[in-house]
């Protein structure tokens, strides 16, 4: 990909600069040719914007397929587009004929645009939606709540495979199925499953060290594989079976187990029976809890779209191997002018931008370039996929299915949007705030005598919690003496503030926030609730005071009432007496909702982290000893300890392990060898 600049000094993005955008050359559809020799001549457009701006640019274009972006002054990337001929596209913002106001502002915020060229319009669209997902401008749809879904490994790397849960890349070697709608739905596959097939669901440390059989195998939860309980080749059957179950070919694998379980009982085997009638009852239980299992679908995604309301729910079902793994509702960021059409051919290619496609694709109503977008999955999947919109028939039944829980769904977040912006009102209007709060931070502290702590920040805005902002702080300072929970809350919003000033400068609250449909979700706060009371308070806003910020956000404290009692609670507010609210007051609901939120995210964290230490490896500790060595080593000894104790000659004999990384691991464990 070769680079090029345009009339005003813009340059084109050439995969190799280290800028902003180099993560999306990950997908090898961002991989594009770009061959072009820009004509710059003696046109200077520096002091142009919108569509002036635009209309010069359009004169450097070419009639090629590409993506473009669209920019405001900041530097912030307001659009990213695809075409089938740029300069035809891009012509029409600067037209300023039949805009919506939103492609108005659009085009009166841009001061600078980006460009790439593609081989085709197939390329030009998985670009285009790489580029959405790692850049989220203002103005495109935005998927959001896109989280990987997980999946059921059986590994296929060690004498006895285990089942897992799994999210993420699948680096490791193994078989995998799905995807689930979400982790409780594998959690509850793996439960069932344990009980059908008995595989072992232990790591392989636990695995290759234990000298006797663990509780699962006690309560008929697991074969015994780690004590030879069962032999290798039985296991593998097992093995076997699970797959083919996952596979599809689920009713094959019950009459198998069906003959075996009445053959044990002619032979008046009647234990060897019992296991069989409990593995088919695990099976069943598995199929029971998947709802609708059609026949003639065998491989699909399902979507199904409700727009109303100025809000849009998209549901997906997921059928794999002729079962049903969940579904999800979605609701994208888009504008309410957008048609449903429009939102859901923007979602899709998002969508599938870092997920596996299925050989189908059943749609609720058609969409713009449909065939395009069925062009370009099949090519980054490397097999057909077929994105239909079904008529009739037990597709058109299932899509119909999908659409009620769509419209459901819809319906359910509509009303709570409705209460949340109803309590954002009345919590304006009880602390007398200057406008409706569009972004609340609430912020607690979890420690146990002072260790492990950390400080966690949750927060509110108009859609209720946004779990994707949540953060939590380590805290770090050894001047803090343990357990002094004012040190902690100052390093807190020391760092937070200190590093917001540094990354998005002071807000301008002269002016009123921008509470437009479109407008993004604010990096600072209205408003942030402090769990304690007036020493809490002091803290902060002493903190506050030397970041010169406080009028930047409004500081509220939640004081525990007497005893503690919830609905006693008593609220700080500079420059007020403290007070309390009716024990019945919606507000007070709401605080206390926050705040037990905060709670919980702040325990949460606390936990983890304690858990990490108990549980920390001296492994860890050695510089150059990734997680491939760790589980060489801990595979071949057992343990850590046993590790430790081993002798240069037998740490070599570990996969991976050379001479100098073997004397790395003696050395670490005897300080007093020489090297």
């Amino acid at each position: 990909m070769t680079g090029g600049k345009l009339p005003d000094g813009g340059v084109l993005y050439d995969g190799t600069e280290d800028d902003d955008d180099d993560a999306i050359v990950e997908n090898d559809s961002a991989r594009l040719p770009l061959s072009i020799d820009w004509n710059e001549g003696d046109l200077n457009a520096t002091d142009l914007t919108g569509a002036d701006l635009i209309a010069e640019f359009v004169k450097q274009l070419p009639n090629s397929p590409g993506v473009y972006r669209m920019m405001n002054s900041a530097g912030d990337v307001l659009y990213v587009g695809k075409a089938r001929s740029l300069k035809k596209r891009v012509s029409n913002y600067a037209q300023g004929r039949l805009h919506s106001n939103r492609l108005t502002r659009m085009v009166r915020e841009t001061t600078h645009m980006e460009f790439v060229t593609t081989r085709t319009e197939v390329e030009a669209l998985l670009l285009e939606a790489n580029l959405i997902k790692r850049l989220r401008p203002r103005y495109n749809v935005l998927l959001r709540d896109d989280k990987s879904f997980p999946y059921i490994l059986i590994t296929g790397d060690s004498r006895a495979p285990a089942i897992y849960k799994h999210r993420g890349a699948r680096a490791r070697k193994g078989d995998y199925f799905g995807p689930f709608a979400s982790a409780t739905a594998v959690g509850r596959t793996i439960n069932s499953l344990q009980r059908a097939f008995l595989l072992r669901t232990c790591t392989d440390s636990v695995f290759e060290s234990r000298t006797r059989p663990c509780l699962l195998y006690q309560i008929k939860r697991c074969s015994g594989p780690c004590t030879h309980e069962i032999d290798d080749a039985g296991y593998a059957e097992l093995v076997s079976e699970a797959k083919d179950f996952l596979s599809g070919k689920s009713q094959n694998v019950k009459e198998a187990m069906a003959r075996s379980m009445n053959e044990a009982a002619e032979d008046l085997d009647f234990e060897r029976a019992a296991v069989f009638r409990d593995r088919l009852a695990g099976l069943s239980h598995v199929q029971s809890h998947q709802g609708i299992n059609p026949a003639g679908v065998e491989e699909a995604d399902i979507f199904a779209i409700h727009h109303e309301g100025g809000l849009t729910c998209i549901q997906v079902f997921f059928f794999r191997t002729g079962q049903n793994w969940g579904n999800r509702a979605y609701f994208p960021k888009a504008d309410p002018q957008l048609t449903g059409a429009e939102v859901l051919s923007a979602f899709l290619a998002q969508f599938y931008d870092d997920k596996p496609c299925p050989r189908q694709i059943l749609l609720s109503e058609g969409i713009d370039e449909q065939d395009l977008l069925a062009l370009a999955l099949s090519e980054k999947a490397g097999h057909k996929v077929n994105v239909l919109v079904p008529q009739r028939g037990e597709k058109k039944d299932l899509v119909d299915h999908v659409l009620a829980n769509a419209r459901e769904a819809h319906g359910r977040k509509l009303a709570e949007t409705a209460s949340q912006s109803r309590l954002l009102q009345g919590l304006s209007e009880t602390f007398a705030l200057p406008y409706v709060p569009r972004r609340i931070e609430i912020y607690d502290n979890s420690h146990i005598m002072g260790t492990n702590a950390v400080g966690g920040m949750v927060v509110a805005g108009a859609e209720g919690f946004v779990k994707g902002q949540y953060r939590k702080f380590n805290i770090k300072s050894t001047d803090i003496t343990p357990g002094d929970d004012f040190g902690m809350m100052r390093e807190v919003m020391t760092r937070r503030f200190s590093r917001l000033l540094k990354e998005e400068g002071k807000p301008d609250r002269t002016v009123a926030p921008d509470d437009s449909a479109d407008a993004p979700f604010p990096a600072w706060p209205d408003v942030i609730l402090i769990d304690g009371g007036q020493g809490q308070m002091s803290a902060v806003r002493k903190i506050l005071e030397d970041l010169d910020i406080t009028d930047s956000v409004i500081a509220i404290g939640v004081a525990k009432g007497v005893d503690r009692d919830a609905g006693r609670e008593r609220f700080f507010v500079a420059g007020k007496p403290d007070f309390t609210l009716p024990p019945r007051d919606p507000v007070l609901y709401f605080v206390q909702r926050m705040r037990d939120e905060a709670h919980r995210f702040a325990i949460g964290t606390h936990r983890a982290r304690r858990k990490k230490e108990m549980v920390k490896n001296p492994l860890d500790e050695i510089s150059g000893i990734g997680p491939t060595r760790k589980r060489a080593l801990l595979q071949h000894f057992g343990t850590a300890k046993a590790v430790s104790r081993a002798a240069i000659g037998d740490l070599m004999a570990v996969d991976g392990i050379s001479e100098a990384v073997a004397r790395l691991i003696y050395n670490h464990f005897h300080e007093s060898a020489v090297e």
